[in-house]
């Protein structure tokens, strides 16, 4: 059965962090689920930048063991409320992210 990143965590949202990056949060269940995908490289800077067409060493990736959790930053590719915006939240964009499937 295909697993999907979504399948693993109990919240996955985006945001705006500022007008210029994108934050994602990826809460999981628990802290097996984290060490898996974080073992089989699921979440990885090149997968992130291939995921949203972004060069890698721009993308940080954060893991907080302590509340399993890992937080996502990129930046974004037109400036938040710009005329070719089109999510000024920066809410709508987990879901290439949600649906990565798992191996």
């Amino acid at each position: 059965m295909k697993k999907l990143l979504i399948d693993y965590v109990t919240i996955i949202r985006s945001k705006n962090a500022g007008p210029l990056y994108l934050t994602f949060d990826l809460i999981f269940r628990n802290k097996e689920d984290m060490e898996f995908i974080m073992a089989r490289g699921v979440v990885t800077q090149e997968v992130i930048g291939k995921l949203y067409d972004c060069a890698s060493e721009k993308i940080s990736i954060i893991p907080y063991a302590v509340v399993n959790a890992i937080k996502i930053t990129l930046p974004r590719k037109c400036v938040s409320g710009s005329s070719n915006d089109n999510d000024i939240y920066g809410c709508q964009q987990h879901m290439p992210l949600a649906n990565l499937e798992v191996i």
